[in-house]
């Protein structure tokens, strides 16, 4: 018995180490299949038959996707195709800057001739690289289309499949698997939305401030910090943030001002205001837990696993918490949370006149 679960383990380990992205595309289709199952849920309610709804629901995500793509690619070809015409004046810049602060005399015209050469280094990079680029663009469109096409079934078919697990355990089982499940859904679920609705809300904000400052690409650039910020964990708000400001520096320089103002404003606003609102009953995670959550996700599986680390953990707490016991905490200074008793300004103020008036007193007082 001994030697055979060692054989045993061995056999699952190597398994798992060569379905390692079979594995990975249906984790993130049953993490999308419980994201998109509320909506679908929603619409089978109502009398629509689930497979419709399911073809709904993924019809405009996608349509969500590609228009998220193409605003992107118009930006950056646009971005491309500036960038080319306007490439003698970058040039001339960099040669005065690196005369003035380095004193190097680069001759830029002698850089994109050596680099545009036949045998130069872009040219070489593509042609030696030419077919590991094109086998990354056909295994990214089939991982994605076989990630939709489970996603689809798990979504369309999720009560047959939920059947088919429980009818092999007994009931208290089936009861735990249903609960774990719906708790899966709820978490997931609301993690998407509240994330959505923030993103639209940062999109919204973004636009309307971009076209009173003047920055191009408005509703692109929108779109991008509203999709970054929320569906990036921990750097996403750094990353959308960026892009507005660098293209704001390639339009106006007093415009960076401007857009890195309104970007900083707006998380205050987001942080404070509407965030706690939106996601107050959809992840309930702890900052330290959820940025740890994060880090071990992404050392485990990637960037994959840092986007799905945060419902994970709240799917994680939820089912957790279901079976802790918690009892009363004793009294202890450890345990206590000293809070100063706040005052309302005007008793501050109030206060504060009423201790200088009596310091005046004591100060006309005769001495004895």
């Amino acid at each position: 018995m001994f030697f055979g679960g060692i054989a045993v383990l061995f056999t699952a380990y190597w398994l798992i180490r060569e379905l390692r992205g079979l594995l990975l595309m249906l984790l993130v289709s049953l993490f999308l299949a419980f994201a998109l199952e509320p909506a679908v849920n929603f619409l089978a309610r109502r009398g629509w038959r689930r497979g419709l709804a399911a073809g709904l629901v993924f019809f405009l995500l996608v349509v969500a996707i590609v228009g998220f793509v193409a605003a992107m690619s118009v930006l950056v070809v646009d971005q491309v195709s500036s960038f080319a015409d306007d490439a003698d004046s970058y040039g001339n810049q960099i040669e005065q800057y690196a005369d003035d602060w380095f004193n190097a005399d680069i001759d830029m015209d002698e850089v994109v001739d050596d680099l545009t050469d036949k045998d130069g280094p872009l040219r070489e990079f593509a042609a030696n690289n030419a077919a590991d680029i094109a086998t990354a663009v056909v295994g990214g469109v089939f991982q994605a289309f076989t990630v939709a096409l489970f996603t689809f079934y798990l979504v369309a078919d999720g009560p047959r499949l939920r059947r088919t697990i429980c009818s092999l355990l007994r009931p208290e089982r089936q009861r735990d698997v249903l609960r774990a499940w719906e708790l899966a859904i709820d978490k997931t679920g609301g993690y998407i939305y509240s994330r959505a609705l923030l993103a639209g809300l940062s999109a919204l904000a973004t636009w309307v401030a971009l076209t009173i400052i003047g920055v191009p690409y408005a509703l692109a650039l929108a779109l991008w910090v509203g999709v970054i910020s929320q569906f990036v964990p921990v750097v996403g708000t750094y990353i959308a943030g960026a892009l507005p400001v660098a293209i704001a520096a390639l339009n106006d320089p007093v415009d960076v001002i401007w857009t890195l103002a309104f970007i900083i404003l707006y998380q205050q606003v987001e942080n404070y205001l509407f965030a706690p609102r939106i996601t107050a009953q959809t992840m309930e995670l702890h900052p330290a837990v959820a940025f740890g959550s994060v880090i071990a996700g992404a050392a485990i599986l990637g960037p994959v696993g840092a986007v799905l680390a945060l419902p994970a953990a709240a799917v994680g707490q939820a089912f957790i918490s279901t079976y802790i016991q918690r009892h009363e905490v004793v009294a202890s200074e450890l345990t206590s949370e000293t809070r100063r008793k706040r005052r309302p300004l005007l008793q501050v103020i109030r206060a504060w006149r009423a201790n200088r008036t009596a310091g005046r007193s004591g100060a006309d007082a005769p001495a004895d």
